[in-house]
């Protein structure tokens, strides 16, 4: 009988291309809201900010670079800081 090895034993979240389903289905709203609004009212700001959106949603290595940002916001910030002098 052929035995068949899964990626990460089917627990992976499902990815496509480089974005996680969540990020990619919100990527591809605000791009299609953004080409409506462009169409319609000439407002290139919208698709801006869904490429920002985009680029920083992308995921390697199961991080993005809005989570690295988000955790380095947090431990400079946030995080109680303990130094010891001697």
């Amino acid at each position: 009988m052929a035995r068949y090895v899964y990626p990460q034993n089917l627990t992976a979240k499902p990815n496509i291309w480089l974005w996680g389903m969540r990020d990619f289905v919100i990527f591809a709203l605000m791009l299609l809201l953004s080409v409506v609004a462009f169409v319609t009212l000439g407002w290139i700001a919208p698709a801006a900010i869904a490429m920002c959106f985009g680029f920083l949603t992308i995921r390697l290595e199961e991080l993005t670079l809005l989570q690295y940002i988000r955790y380095a916001l947090c431990y400079l910030w946030a995080a109680q800081q303990y130094y010891e002098w001697r």
